[in-house]
């Protein structure tokens, strides 16, 4: 969803845009957040539900169809953005006679925009590892991670004055996403003294573990509470975490492969167990390039300590992941992708 609203910002005054999402979906308050209309469809997954659920989503995405249909004739679009998701699916079934780009986020393709690949004008990805993942290589244009324009107004002393840190010790980011990664939140409050020896810490805990994260912080001393900041979640302090961070622990999103290298951000990356294989993949993209290290979710408590205090020691090693990040970055890509949609547009199918 953020890659879409960073290409979304680049193309202010040069398109009218209509975001549509699914029913009950997460992103409608961020999206009118950003002041984007937004319109809502039926759709639901049919790979890997089971015998019972998959009669009710098939018709779902049935009645997603003859919506999207009715919307596609009202707003009558040039061109159609995908990034993924099961709503993907009926509105590009309806929008069959538009020009179409995908935008692949994470190094794998998940199974909506690898069925909808088949069907695109011109598909971006985020790095070289992708074009593996399809057929079609004349489409593919390799762009990076889309990031918002927003995220790189801080400066670091701007940054560390807005969240109250202390120029002197290493600043440690831990990043749980909006809802929280629970096992990786669990492993910081367990190290969070010896944690706090070696670091400040931004702890952006998620909504989910909120008050346990507060209940903890009440057990902390007051030097440590002076040198341990913690959030549920921050939205234009985004920036500034990252601004001012020397490290980073975290899931391995598609975000992390924009997002890090953007800031020359070192890395500690947890993929999450439920979703292995494709976070699985974005670390392991990072961790080849020197800029990341990977820790398994099951020896995240035993690891996670020796592992920070590890690079946190070792100037030099968090030097050159630095700089192995900053080669990844692209930091044109939303304007990149805004281009190529202003290009598609209108052409015929």
């Amino acid at each position: 969803m953020y890659p879409a609203l960073a290409v979304l910002q680049t193309m202010e005054n040069k398109a009218e845009v209509l975001w549509v999402g699914g029913e009950g979906g997460m992103e409608a308050r961020l999206v009118e957040r950003a002041k984007v209309p937004f319109k809502t469809i039926p759709a639901a997954g049919v790979h890997g539900v089971g015998l019972k659920t998959l009669p009710g989503n098939v018709f779902r995405l049935v009645r997603g169809f003859f919506a999207a249909r009715r919307i596609l004739l009202e707003f009558k679009p040039e061109v159609l953005f995908f990034t993924g998701g099961y709503v993907a699916v009926p509105m590009a079934l309806a929008g069959m006679r538009v020009p179409t780009a995908l935008y692949v986020p994470d190094i794998e393709p998940a199974l909506a925009l690898k069925a909808l690949a088949r069907f695109a004008d011109k598909i971006a990805v985020t790095a070289q590892d992708s074009f593996r993942y399809f057929n079609h290589r004349d489409r593919l244009v390799l762009t990076g991670y889309p990031t918002r324009p927003d995220l790189t107004k801080w400066t670091r002393s701007d940054a560390i004055l807005t969240l109250n840190l202390t120029g002197g010790a290493p600043i440690l980011l831990v990043l749980g996403g909006s809802k929280g990664a629970h096992s990786i939140n669990n492993a910081v409050l367990a190290n969070l003294p010896a944690i706090l020896e070696q670091a400040q810490v931004i702890h952006i805990t998620g909504e989910l573990d909120w008050a346990i994260v507060e209940s903890k912080a009440k057990e902390l001393t007051k030097t440590q509470t002076a040198r341990y900041h913690a959030y549920p979640y921050l939205h234009e302090e985004m920036g500034a975490a990252l601004a001012t961070a020397d490290l980073v622990l975290s899931r391995s999103g598609a975000s992390t492969l924009g997002e890090y290298p953007l800031f020359g951000l070192p890395a500690v990356l947890v993929p999450y167990p439920y979703a292995w294989h494709y976070q699985k993949l974005n670390a392991d993209t990072l961790v080849r390039h020197g800029a990341a290290l990977m820790v398994t979710d099951s020896n995240l408590k035993t690891e996670l300590l020796p592992t920070i205090k590890d690079l946190l020691q070792n100037p030099t090693r968090l030097s050159a992941m630095r700089a192995a990040a900053k080669s990844l970055s692209h930091p044109q890509a939303a304007n990149e992708i805004g281009q190529l949609l202003l290009e598609l547009a209108g052409k015929k199918r």
